[in-house]
């Protein structure tokens, strides 16, 4: 394996594949503890812890020292709203992957800074934050017009868990 940016884009890519090699069950898809982005690029499974009080949401990350590369955290609102985020107390750099209703990806804030207080705004119409180690959404290639698909999402979303 490479060193550096190279080596560990060569070692995600070499994970993604096996992941897609590996059959999935929806059942596996569509996991409390996993949220699945797909996108042109491909698709990628996070395991994930689900943040959907407002103790758990103010929580968040804080305090996390290092996470594993596919894991995060999805925050999930009651209604859509205007989200915003900052990194008091946390201490791993992030990507925060912001997601309408239906899941569609809104809006992806690339390498949130450990500490800073500045606010980052997710926009109008956000039901869904995905926070994901920073630098990972650009490697994978995440953008606007992703899909996340998780059981918490709906009514209506754009990639139902079947």
């Amino acid at each position: 394996m490479g060193s550096g940016a190279h080596g560990l884009r060569q070692a995600i890519a070499g994970a993604l594949a096996l992941c897609a090699a590996l059959p999935a069950t929806a059942q596996e898809l569509c996991s409390e503890d996993r949220v699945t982005v797909t996108g042109e690029w491909g698709q990628a499974r996070f395991h994930v812890q689900v943040a959907d009080d407002n103790a758990e949401r103010g929580r968040g990350l804080m305090f996390v020292e290092e996470m594993p590369t596919m894991a995060g955290m999805l925050f999930v609102y009651e209604a859509p709203q205007r989200a915003s985020f900052w990194m008091a107390n946390t201490l791993i750099p992030l990507d925060m992957i912001f997601a309408a209703p239906d899941g569609t990806v809104t809006r992806v804030h690339h390498e949130a800074i450990p500490h800073d207080r500045t606010p980052i705004d997710g926009g109008d119409n956000v039901r869904y934050v995905l926070e994901i180690n920073g630098g990972l959404a650009a490697q994978l290639g995440i953008s606007e017009g992703d899909v996340l698909q998780h059981p918490a999402i709906g009514p209506d979303p754009a990639l139902p868990c079947r």
